[in-house]
């Protein structure tokens, strides 16, 4: 009965953690799971408290502007401004968005052609690679190694290969690894695309969870960026929304126009109180979740020191929830997972999820509480420590 479109995509990474994590459970294992990325921490109330309010208004409960309500557009274009210094257009330059998740897919089927090329990286987000699918395209794999900080080579592409590309993906804050990008590259890698003519899509919805002294930049941010970009923010991580499916796409307007045709024929857009509470949490002062921040930073220097204790090398990371650190033993990474959970009831992520340079990597997610992830390190580490 499946077409031979849906019979191409592999099972989706997450959706086999929770079947796994379901199945555990049903044996009667005390499951931890580090697999996914769902925060733990409540939606501050201020968003909540927006969404009660506005739910109780009947005209909010009609149809949404297919684009977007223009408040919610707006917030997002201002939000841009007060954080990165970007100046956008609301109405032509960005899109609402029901989780990025959607919008990458549907941006692929906006650009791509049966039989034209997207260059994504790897490992990378597995969405870039099953969006360009399900548009009848085709991936070129650019390798991201923990010894370029996780940056890719671009001048190694090959020639024929930036012929048949028409986009590029790339994921800064970078999930699974957390490596980040300066400025520096991004002016490269927006050269680059504009070079070769190529729309260079960036997903970055990590770009506020940040450790240090270093906030990570925008790719719009680089003169001339908006002739070839598009950035993809989501609301799910820098407001633990991930439930309320909420984010937007804003960059070159030709390519938002062409993700609005899409959309307008496979969605009738998002229900109109999120909006209006999206549009509260992007207008809140831009240090309103720093108790965010401060809440990942402690879980993830836990991490890192328990994992080094028993010689795991784990990549620092500045910026996201995840830790990504390389396998202390000779096995795959799928191997290393399915032992770690039969020993210790703790599911971490095999690196090989996110592409074939993932292998001999494993990522734990930093999104379950202070004494539930003591609880995890504990058992994970005592199985690292007994081996195979």
């Amino acid at each position: 009965m499946r077409s031979e479109r849906v019979k191409k995509v592999p099972p989706y990474l997450f959706a086999q953690i929770d079947k796994t994590e379901e199945e555990q459970r049903a044996r009667g294992v005390d499951v931890i799971s580090l697999g996914v990325g769902d925060p733990d921490v409540a939606t501050p109330h201020f968003i909540v408290d927006e969404l009660k309010s506005t739910a109780e208004e009947p005209e909010n409960h009609r149809y949404s502007p297919y684009e977007g309500l223009k408040e919610f557009r707006q917030a997002a274009s201002d939000w841009y401004r007060r954080r990165f210094d970007v100046e956008t257009d609301a109405d032509r330059e960005v899109h609402a968005l029901m989780g990025v998740k959607e919008g990458l897919i549907h941006m692929f089927l906006a650009l791509i052609d049966p039989g034209q090329l997207t260059i994504v990286m790897d490992p990378s987000y597995p969405i870039f690679e099953v969006g360009t699918s399900f548009a009848g395209g085709e991936t070129y794999h650019v390798p991201l190694l923990e010894e370029n900080n996780y940056l890719p080579d671009l001048n190694a592409i090959p020639t024929d290969v930036l012929k048949k590309a028409k986009v590029m993906a790339i994921n800064y804050p970078h999930n699974p690894t957390s490596a980040v990008a300066h400025l520096d590259f991004y002016r490269k890698a927006v050269a680059f695309a504009r070079e070769n003519g190529l729309l260079l899509m960036n997903d970055a919805v990590y770009t506020e969870l940040y450790f240090g002294d270093f906030k990570p930049p925008s790719i719009l941010q680089v003169d001339g960026a908006l002739d070839c970009c598009v950035e993809f923010h989501s609301l799910s991580k820098t407001f633990n929304m991930t439930g309320w499916r909420i984010g937007f796409a804003i960059g070159n307007r030709e390519a938002i126009d062409a993700l609005s045709v899409v959309k307008t024929n496979t969605d009738s857009g998002l229900f109109k109180p999120i909006q209006m509470a999206g549009a509260k949490a992007l207008r809140e002062d831009l240090n309103s979740v720093d108790y965010l921040r401060e809440i990942y930073k402690r879980r993830r220097d836990l991490v890192i020191s328990r994992l080094s204790n028993v010689g795991v090398k784990p990549y620092p990371p500045e910026a996201t929830f995840y830790v990504w650190s390389k396998i202390p033993w000779g096995t795959d990474s799928i191997d290393f997972c399915r032992t770690v959970l039969e020993k210790s009831g703790v599911i971490v992520a095999p690196g090989v999820g996110w592409g074939k340079y993932g292998e001999g990597y494993f990522r734990v997610a930093l999104t379950v509480g202070d004494e539930v992830l003591e609880k995890a390190m504990d058992r994970l580490c005592a199985a690292i420590k007994g081996g195979v």
